[in-house]
């Protein structure tokens, strides 16, 4: 049945409870319909919480901002929002929309506002979008016109303008626990209208614990893999289907890894390298590196994470630190990957076991500022060079001592500015031996 261009696609009553599309994916038929159905947040959805109030109570809804991983349930909690305080719900994607689209979306819910009805504009991915893109949106979620709801996978301090931001409320989801993933797998085992369970199938407690925990708290990721299996696995006599561990095996394909190349888990990961080195835990530091390999890194941007913490973490306790990290960077850009994980290994554990000392950032730090400070400080005469004769009348090199000549220039001559006098920046530090 067609449906009017002001009728909310999340309309209670019998539109809202038509029969799912047999023919979308098992994780889009199983999108929860009601909180009760909604596995996880229950910092956001449990009784007396934010979302649940909200929802419940049907009250005004502010413009938010749902961060969390991928299969956390944003977009299912955008659209039970939607469907309870009676708003229009247009769903947009960043991927896909650009400043026309924006434009036209705010335009219909003007119109739908002059009605008296509310439009809950949800944007996709909303960190795909550019500053002129977010800025767009501005003038309708300050006047009312739409109430945002934006999803997003990235850290919105860092993707979303400030103004954006002051305007909504930032709500974060967890990762799904292995057990509210379990119960939806079996939920959708067992739901003949939306699930598998017309295709009779027979899974061990075991194997839907190993997709549990191979999705990483990613309900579509663990929806996805389990209707590969049931799919991949034929009937027997009975019509049972009884899917065993090598079909699941391949369902889940490759190890799934919570990594993104280029969002705020690259960095998180990184950071989590470099953090177990300087702290000399070699086991962590092997996993971290793993994680990033395995998860698609660019090992030359961990091979030059290595060699800056050589020298900024290690230095001139071990000089064989920064050999290492740069024959691991050398050899990494040479052979590539696969090979290159055994060089980025071996540097790995040799600065984990080094002697840790920041004695050279210190001193290079505490040199940078007293060299901010005084930057129009001129450089003594006795250490220019008088390359010619005006320069030597001038006093250009007057008074310098050839220090090989004259071995006690070395304490008598000073090289520093006359306001630096007597300054120290290296300390011969007893370093963080081990």
């Amino acid at each position: 049945m067609a449906r009017s261009a002001s009728e909310s696609l999340f309309d209670e009553g019998p539109e809202a409870d038509e029969a799912a599309d047999t023919s979308a994916p098992l994780a889009e038929r199983m999108r929860p319909r009601n909180l009760e159905e909604f596995a996880g947040q229950q910092h956001l959805v449990g009784e007396g919480r934010v979302l649940r109030r909200v929802i419940e109570g049907g009250g005004l809804l502010p413009s938010l901002i749902l961060w969390g991983a991928p299969g956390t349930g944003k977009t299912t909690l955008a659209r039970l929002l939607a469907r309870r305080s009676g708003s229009r719900f247009v769903p947009l994607s960043a991927v896909f929309s650009g400043v026309k689209d924006l434009r036209a979306a705010i335009a219909e819910a003007r119109g739908e506002k002059r009605r008296g009805r509310r439009t809950i504009l949800f944007i996709d991915e909303l960190h795909r979008f550019n500053k002129a893109q977010q800025d767009a949106l501005l003038p309708a979620v300050e006047d009312g016109t739409v109430t945002l709801v934006g999803a997003t996978t990235e850290n919105p301090s860092f993707e979303v303008i400030g103004a954006l931001l002051s305007r909504s409320r930032v709500l974060t989801l967890e990762p799904l626990s292995e057990q509210d993933v379990t119960a939806l797998l079996r939920r959708a085992l067992q739901d003949e209208e939306r699930g598998l369970a017309s295709m009779s199938p027979n899974i061990s407690d075991e194997l839907l614990a190993r997709i549990a925990h191979g999705a990483g708290g990613d309900a579509r990721v663990a929806l996805t893999a389990l209707e590969a299996a049931v799919e991949a696995t034929g009937p027997d006599k009975k019509g049972v289907r009884r899917v065993g561990e090598e079909a699941v095996v391949e369902a889940l394909g490759r190890a799934r890894y919570a990594y993104d190349k280029g969002g705020e888990e690259h960095y998180n990961l990184a950071s989590a390298l470099i953090k177990s080195l300087r702290n000399s835990d070699a086991d962590a530091a092997l996993y971290w590196l793993a994680r990033l390999i395995e998860g698609g890194a660019d090992p030359v941007f961990i091979a030059r994470r290595l060699c800056i913490l050589a020298s900024e973490d290690i230095g001139l306790a071990d000089p064989q630190a920064m050999v290492q990290a740069a024959a691991a960077a050398q050899i990494t850009e040479l052979i590539g990957l696969p090979e290159a994980l055994y060089p980025l290994s071996q540097a790995t554990v040799y600065l984990a076991r080094a002697p840790k000392s920041n004695a050279v950032k210190r001193a290079y730090m505490a040199a940078a500022a007293d060299a901010s400070e005084t930057a129009r400080e001129p450089v003594p005469l006795h250490l220019r060079n008088a390359v010619t004769p005006l320069m030597k009348r001038a006093g250009y090199g007057k008074g310098y001592r050839y220090v090989h000549a004259d071995p006690r220039a070395r304490e008598e001559m000073q090289c520093l500015p006359e306001s630096l006098r007597g300054r120290r920046y290296w300390e011969e530090e007893k370093e963080n031996d081990e």
